[in-house]
């Protein structure tokens, strides 16, 4: 998911945990994996230690879920996750604060056994609109949702609906690349409860309900797009349930606005992280 309007914020502590990170994981030139990990932040784990130094700008980690895919599969994994990425980043260079990186696409070749893919969040903009929801005066200050579906038309809704068939054309292009490995989509999970937890998460209940709901409708986009284009949906939103960001620190998988552990607000953290990687280990074929 999109990180550029809290960038500003945590680079510096972006930076300084990154050295945390002795582990290096190989680029795609020099070691491609049966495993190749493509995506945007909700697979690369950002501010989540240990860090992966070998591309700082990604602010991708060695506990994001495809490192915790790969070790209990023993798959050898090339990850190329990289936060704030979009679907045009698979096929152009993706400019980081440190530079830019290749494109995610170089690391798909015929060796590549499995590929695991989240994205489409930043395709449509939806942490940008979220971050318009936050709320700190329910029946005072206007309901986003009633914004964003002004004269019966959700434009959130459309912007997905508009753009989904960009996301079958990437799952060609992988499978064209790579027309032996099993490819997987994975959707974003259950980040809100029904109603919310206003104000620990600062939604109204309508909005924590748009909102999830919206993140719901990007999960059947994907869904249908990886079924038309021969890959495979796994959704993450069922076995997240019970572990959003309204949740105590002990059991939560997504941080809200402040968070509680060393992760990105609005972003899995690391229990999150090896929950979401242990479902999908157990799941997928390496």
């Amino acid at each position: 998911m999109q990180l550029s309007a809290k960038r500003t914020w945590f680079t510096a502590l972006a930076v300084s945990t990154m050295l945390a990170g002795s582990a290096v994981t190989a680029s795609a030139a020099e070691s491609p994996g049966g495993y190749v990990a493509l995506g945007d932040s909700a697979a690369a784990g950002p501010l989540i230690l240990p860090a992966d130094t070998s591309s700082l700008g990604c602010l991708r980690s060695l506990a994001d879920y495809p490192h915790v895919v790969a070790k209990q599969t023993g798959a050898a994994l090339t990850d190329v996750t990289c936060s704030s990425a979009t679907t045009a980043d698979f096929t152009g260079r993706q400019q980081t604060f440190t530079g830019p990186v290749a494109p995610q696409l170089d690391a798909v070749d015929t060796r590549a056994k499995t590929v695991t893919l989240t994205i489409g969040a930043n395709d449509v903009g939806l942490v940008s609109a979220v971050l318009t929801c936050l709320n700190p005066l329910p029946g005072v200050i206007p309901s986003c949702a009633n914004r964003f579906t002004a004269g019966g038309h959700d434009q959130l809704a459309e912007k997905i609906d508009a753009f989904a068939p960009k996301w079958g054309e990437l799952l060609d292009q992988i499978a064209a690349r790579a027309p032996e490995a099993d490819v997987y989509v994975v959707g974003y999970g259950t980040y809100l409860p029904h109603n919310g937890c206003w104000p620990i998460v600062p939604l109204s209940a309508k909005d924590a309900n748009y909102v999830q709901g919206t993140i719901g409708h990007l999960d059947e986009a994907l869904a249908g797009q990886a079924q038309a284009h021969g890959a495979k949906f796994l959704d993450i939103r069922p076995v997240s349930v019970g572990h959003d960001a309204c949740r105590p620190p002990s059991s939560k998988w997504f941080e809200g606005l402040i968070p509680t552990a060393i992760a990105a607000p609005l972003h899995p953290n690391k229990a999150g992280m090896a929950g979401i990687g242990t479902y999908l280990a157990t799941t997928i074929t390496t």
